[in-house]
């Protein structure tokens, strides 16, 4: 159960993921060149994965197939930052020119999209 002291702090980064088409193929890329381990995560008719530090076994990011809800996330890392709201966060983002490029919807109990701002780069905003 996630606690108070736990949450992710508003405007931490508090994951990584990477979206893409061979996921496996990345996978074991991944888990040669910098050592990670590889956990499956089941999705029903595929699997993505979670990536573990060495050593300890935590838990340090995704790699995931670009299928189904995530087919419309480019082909990069993207790293999720924490907010207040999503929603409002949203608001601000086209206000100042970005755009949502996915989303907002859940993933469990947590809201987030994917947004790029004005200079091209793409961020996610996950509300905890």
């Amino acid at each position: 159960m996630m606690t108070e002291e736990s949450k992710p702090r508003v405007g931490s980064i508090s994951w990584f993921d990477l979206n893409i088409k061979d996921a496996s193929g990345i996978r074991d890329f991944y888990r040669e060149v910098v050592g990670w381990g590889v956990e499956a995560r089941s999705m029903g008719e595929y699997d993505d994965y979670c990536m573990t530090q060495p050593g300890s076994g935590e838990t340090v990011a995704g790699v995931c197939h670009a299928r189904g809800p995530n087919s419309k996330l480019p082909p990069q890392w993207i790293i999720y930052i924490t907010v207040e709201n999503v929603d409002k966060s949203i608001e601000r983002c086209k206000a100042l020119g970005g755009k949502v490029i996915d989303g907002p919807r859940m993933y469990g109990d947590k809201q987030f999209c994917v947004i790029q701002d004005p200079a091209g780069a793409v961020a996610a905003l996950v509300q905890v």
